[in-house]
Order: C-alpha cells, then sequence, then structure tokens
C-alpha cells in the first residue's frame, strides 16, 4: 500500500502503511492516516517543519502530509508508530489545532469538543465495530470519545472515515484501541486501495457524508470483504481513471506486462452470485474495466464458508477490481438492507 512520497522531508508521509511481508517487529507498528484540512496541515507542519519535527522527537514516530493539490482543501496525515505513540501523537496533534484557533485559545483542552476524520480500510470496518456493534460501543464508553463511520468507501478507493469526536484525550484513548484492533487483525488491510484528495472527492464531500454506521449494515461484525492477502495495492490509482471509465485488457499482439501481482481476497459465499451476476455479466465487466484477471473458487476455502477470489494484474489494474468489486459488495449490502426494511413494514402493516 505505498503512496507517492515528497521530496521534502517535511511534508513526507511514510510510503507504505502495511509491509508486503512484514517481520514480527513490523506487526507491531501502526500506520494510522487521518484527513486534515489544509490550514491544519500547515499547523501540524509548522513553520520550516518545525512542528512535526518536534512531535517526531516527542513521540518517536514518523509523521508527514501528503502534498499540497491545486484545489483540493484536504491533505492527508500519517502516522507511523507503536499503538501507544501514535495515539500520543495524535492528541498532541488535536491540542495543537484547538490551541492554534486564533478566537480565545482555552487554558486547558480537557474541556474542549473537537474531531479527526481517521482513514480506515473498509475490510477492517468489521474489526472495529464488532457484532452487533459491541466493540465500537466499548470503544466510545471506555475514551469518552464519539466515533461515527461512513457507510461509503471514498472515491477511487477502499478506504472509509471514522469521525472520533470528543476531547483531544478521549480521542487519544480511543485511537489507541483503534489502532489495537487494526493490528490484530492487520491482515485483512492488505490490498487496500489508499484514498487519495482529489477534485472529484471535493464535489463529493459538497453533497455531504455517506451517513453513519448502523448496526443492521454489519451482521456478524464484519465487512464482506473479510480478508484480503498478496501484495498491496499500489495506493495512487490510475491518473484519469474512473469506475466507469473502459480500460482495454492486454492484447495478444502487446508484450505482457512484467510487474504483475496476484492477490487474494475472501468474500462471503451469499456474496458470490451479486459479483458473478446473471450469465457471469458482471464479473465480466469487472474484468472489463479493470484489465485483470479474477478466478473464483468453486467451494469454501475454509469453515468460514468464504470463496476466495484471486486477482492478476498489474499493481494500477488490482486496484480498480478491488475497487469495483468492493462497490458492487457495498451495492448488494445495501440493497438487502433496503429490501429487509420493505419486509419488516409489510409484516407490520399485516399484524395491524
Amino acid at each position: 500500500m505505498a503512496s507517492e512520497s515528497s521530496p521534502r522531508p517535511e511534508l513526507e508521509s511514510p510510503p507504505q502503511s502495511r509491509s508486503p511481508s512484514p517481520g514480527p517487529a513490523e506487526i507491531e507498528s501502526l500506520t494510522l492516516r487521518a484527513l486534515v484540512s489544509t490550514k491544519d496541515a500547515g499547523v501540524i507542519i509548522g513553520k520550516a517543519g518545525k512542528n512535526v519535527a518536534d512531535l517526531r522527537e516527542q513521540t518517536g514516530v514518523k509523521a508527514g502530509v501528503s502534498k499540497v493539490i491545486p484545489g483540493v482543501h484536504d491533505r492527508v496525515l500519517t502516522v507511523t508508530g507503536n499503538v501507544e505513540a501514535v495515539a500520543k501523537a495524535y492528541n498532541l496533534i488535536i491540542e495543537q489545532l484547538v490551541n492554534s484557533n486564533p478566537n480565545n485559545p482555552p487554558i486547558s483542552t480537557s474541556n474542549v469538543h473537537t474531531s479527526i476524520r481517521l482513514l480506515i480500510s473498509h475490510n477492517l470496518m468489521g474489526t472495529i465495530i464488532g457484532r452487533s456493534g459491541l466493540k465500537i460501543k466499548a470503544i466510545q464508553d471506555e475514551s469518552g470519545a464519539r466515533m461515527v463511520a461512513s457507510k461509503e468507501m471514498l472515491p477511487q478507493s477502499t478506504e472509509r472515515i471514522v469521525e472520533v469526536q470528543g476531547s483531544p484525550e478521549s480521542i487519544g484513548r480511543a485511537i489507541e484501541e483503534i489502532g489495537k484492533c487494526l493490528l490484530e487483525d492487520w491482515e485483512r488491510g492488505l490490498g487496500t486501495v489508499l484514498f487519495n484528495p482529489s477534485p472529484q472527492h471535493e464535489r463529493d464531500n459538497r453533497r455531504g457524508p455517506g451517513g453513519g454506521y448502523s448496526g443492521s449494515s454489519y451482521p456478524g461484525g464484519s465487512g464482506p470483504g473479510r480478508r484480503s492477502n498478496g501484495e498491496p495495492g499500489a495506493g495512487r490509482p490510475p491518473r484519469n481513471a474512473s469506475p466507469t471509465s473502459p480500460q482495454s485488457p492486454s492484447s495478444s499482439s502487446q508484450p505482457a506486462p512484467t510487474n504483475l501481482r496476484t492477490q487474494n481476497i475472501s468474500i462471503p459465499s451469499d456474496m458470490v452470485g451479486c459479483i458473478i451476476g446473471r450469465s457471469g455479466t458482471k464479473i465480466t465487466e469487472i474484468r472489463r474495466l479493470s484489465g485483470s484477471k479474477i478466478s473464483i473458487a468453486k467451494a469454501p476455502h475454509d469453515d468460514t464458508g468464504e470463496r476466495m477470489f484471486t486477482i492478476v494484474g498489474t499493481p494500477e489494474a488490482n486496484e480498480k477490481a478491488l475497487f469495483l468489486l468492493y462497490n458492487q459488495l457495498e451495492s448488494e449490502k445495501e440493497r438487502r438492507v433496503g429490501r429487509e426494511a420493505q419486509q419488516q413494514a409489510e409484516l407490520q402493516q399485516q399484524q395491524e
């Protein structure tokens, strides 16, 4: 899950959120990304990079902010280190942002209500929410913070926003618990297509967020793409690419690409049909649009009842295939939730 880096150290974000083949020490290291405004990014970096350098020295984390993109008001903050250090770093960052407010800076931040927008892999949302929402409730109760998870993935990515609201201290406690959850199930995050702010995101953002967490949307406490493994995505999506723009697969007259990657994701058996479509129309379309080869196991690979999807293609093609697969799963989930709500309404009418 690599992302482009800036040649300027004070703006450089760590290139990966998870190593392709992590060793024991790397598994203990957490990378947590967040969306911040361009104005807040300036405060975090500080003059000549002083603030972010002080943060690194105080906490031992690696920290950076993505490059400025003209016309885009959000940037990505990336913090990497052990869980406690990452939580402390976010606590300090939020305190710094609160105190930078020119409107009567508070003497104490403990009574201040603020928020941070974390970027979380779609595959890891179930880990944070838990069965019937029990985990997210426990984190909120223990930390004193409130958490709102968006229902939709961000454009051209498989990441979603979890907004953590409260005092800087409560947000720091919540982030520590979230970090522990992410490390426990880090393998599910492999293959995540990282979000990169763009003008398209700005337009979507004006229409409002995708909505908050609803327990009924997460039966069993995990998202539809339960685990993924193999090479992580390359991070930044292809330029000028969109889910509906056709991408021609390689023809026999062209030389075969040499940078092919293989990724495996597990999909619940009851969701496989919605991906394949009638007579294979949907999976054929995903193969055509992405340029990746996608094969589906005929039987579940373990007692979870999940079937393995194997995706082979260039990093860019695989990213697009994952994006399209996850979008199809999200659409099916929404359709099922709507159908269940309609059935319940009809049942209530019959009983009246």
